[in-house]
């Protein structure tokens, strides 16, 4: 009785929205003060939307550069201007724009999942609850907040190609496959979705099934995101200047390692899409299977089946694109190593979602006295996602204020007294973003793809520091997403706090090759011992009670 009185569709929907506000409330209230993801957020995407929209170049040509940022770092690095997430950025302050975007991701990711679950695969009534459950729930997971739709979106694409392929055609499906590419991005998530659709409509026409209108559908949602990202389009085809990502290197796993890091990506997920599947839905997934196989459901479950057989085929494709056997196809075609297939495990968060609401499906029909289970399910699992909120997980970090620390950074600005364009900063403990959405010019930055000549340069820099450490020469030399200041003593460290002890005693830079590139200071957040054989004086040391860094003011003599 109690939950024939909750399935009402209506009320789970209010109830739905209602939690996904509350979700969302600690951005609208908090603004900066809020605490938000760090690690390929605010080290990264939130200074750059700053860092582009302050440039002048938002709708600059595929050759024009951005001098903020490494001595004009490429204005295609940072991405189309056609994508939505960028005007948010520019005409919002940061968090504004951050919350407004956390809200349409969320929203749509709610509505995508619950129309799909809804018209294709639970259409009965009395599994509204379920429908309704998961869509929350799949709404609420950590995703990556750059990423915006381009995984939370799947289901809004999938339902419309479905809708498509069953001969359903309307303004609605168009809509969905013409507004989703302006608001995700095809590398970070519709590739790997589009190939998908492209096998099963293969499928389809092997089957004898002759449907050109599905086709013409991916062609035409295909053709929508190559025209958003024309200058990705154009940087691929056309610039043939060689850039970091041609030094980046996966193939170094041993099998063992692989096997291992296959179970660990089917239990635990992958940060830039986390799911939080671990224990609920793992749960719910093998008690399903355990019915499907004692009950001999093969055939009316087979949906369910071919989904958790996916889900561990694709953590099995993720885990074995670092395989070391890669390596001689790697040296031959070189796109294996420039461009990231493992990302087919994107496709998961959708993967996993359907998969769990077939799950509680199972549980619910297996016995009348199993629905409470069911109901149980999907509130722990919601209930898990809520303790997921940033404001939970980063609580201990630094607010999104403390972070950026403004005012600290323009009492710098104010000391060094000089037009910031005129001069050329790094860092040392700290993330450059950090001195970027400060206005700075910084010589080290975070970006994917920048050209590869200057990697080089800025290797003279450190090049003593990476000859004592293997760790941080692999990871710049194989991987220089990160082109810093890194040090022996540090290692791969980058964010001390005004009240670490750490110090650097032995530091050898060679500062000719920083001045080379134009530098004149570097913002340490740890004191330089022997600052003078370095050729560094310490000009002065900043401290404010709004920021968590302590910063060492050197310049270069």
């Amino acid at each position: 009785m109690f939950l024939d009185r909750i399935n009402s569709e209506s009320r789970l929907l209010i109830f739905a929205f209602f939690i996904i506000c509350l979700y969302l409330s600690p951005l609208f209230l908090l603004g900066e003060d809020a605490h938000i993801r760090v690690h390929d957020n605010l080290d990264s995407n939130l200074a750059w939307y700053r860092v582009l929209s302050e440039s002048g170049q938002m709708l600059g040509s595929s050759e024009a550069k951005i001098p903020q940022v490494i001595n004009g770092l490429p204005r295609n690095a940072y991405g189309t201007e056609f994508s939505l997430i960028v005007w948010l950025y520019a005409i919002f302050p940061t968090m504004v724009a951050y919350a407004l975007s956390q809200t349409i991701t969320r929203v749509f990711a709610f509505i995508g999942m619950y129309l799909l679950l809804k018209d294709h695969f639970l259409k009965h009534k009395e599994y509204t609850l379920i429908n309704v459950g998961v869509a929350l729930a799949f709404a609420l997971t950590p995703f990556w907040p750059s990423g915006m739709l381009s995984t939370l979106g799947m289901p809004l694409a999938l339902w419309a190609f479905l809708h498509i392929r069953n001969g359903e055609r309307t303004w609605k499906q168009f809509l969905v496959l013409t507004l989703l590419p302006l608001y995700s991005s095809i590398v970070l998530g519709f590739f790997f979705f589009l190939f998908g659709m492209g096998v099963f409509w293969l499928v389809d026409f092997i089957r004898g099934k002759r449907n050109y209108y599905f086709l013409l559908a991916l062609i035409y949602m295909t053709g929508m995101f190559l025209v958003v990202e024309y200058r990705l389009v154009y940087s691929f085809l056309f610039d043939d200047e060689p850039n970091s990502r041609d030094e980046y290197f996966h193939a170094r796993l041993s099998l063992w390692r692989v096997i291992r890091l296959t179970f660990k990506n089917f239990v635990l997920g992958h940060t830039h899409v986390m799911t939080v599947h671990g224990i609920f839905i793992l749960t719910v997934t093998l008690i399903s299977l355990y019915i499907v196989i004692t009950k001999r459901l093969w055939k009316e479950e087979r949906v369910f089946l071919f989904l958790f057989i996916l889900n561990f085929a694709l953590s099995t494709w993720y885990a074995f694109w670092f395989y070391k056997g890669w390596l001689p196809l790697t040296k031959k075609f070189h796109v294996m190593d420039t461009f990231n297939f493992a990302r087919f495990h994107f496709l998961r968060p959708l993967v996993i979602y359907v998969g769990f609401a077939l799950g509680l499906k199972i549980i619910w029909n297996y016995r009348k006295s199993w629905k409470p289970y069911a109901f149980f399910f999907i509130i722990a699992q919601i209930v898990l996602l809520i303790g997921f909120n940033d404001e939970v997980i980063y609580h201990k970090k630094p607010s999104v204020k403390e972070f950026y620390s403004e005012p600290l950074f323009k009492e710098i600005k104010s000391y060094i007294g000089l037009p910031q364009k005129s001069y050329r900063i790094a860092s040392i403990g700290i993330h450059p973003a950090i001195p970027q959405y400060n206005g700075f010019y910084t010589l080290d930055t975070y970006n994917n793809f920048y050209p590869l000549s200057y990697k080089y340069e800025f290797r003279k820099i450190i090049e003593k520091e990476l000859e004592k450490n293997k760790k941080i020469r692999t990871y710049f030399d194989e991987w220089v997403g990160r082109c810093y200041i890194f040090t022996d003593e540090l290692g791969k460290h980058y964010m001390f706090k005004e009240n670490s002890k750490k110090t650097l005693k032995n530091l050898e830079l060679n500062t000719e090759a920083f001045k080379n590139l134009g530098g004149s200071f570097i913002f340490s957040a740890v004191p330089i011992e022997n600052a003078s054989e370095n050729n560094l004086v310490l000009e002065k040391t900043f401290q404010s009670e709004t920021s968590v860094w302590k910063i060492y003011l050197y310049k270069a003599m």
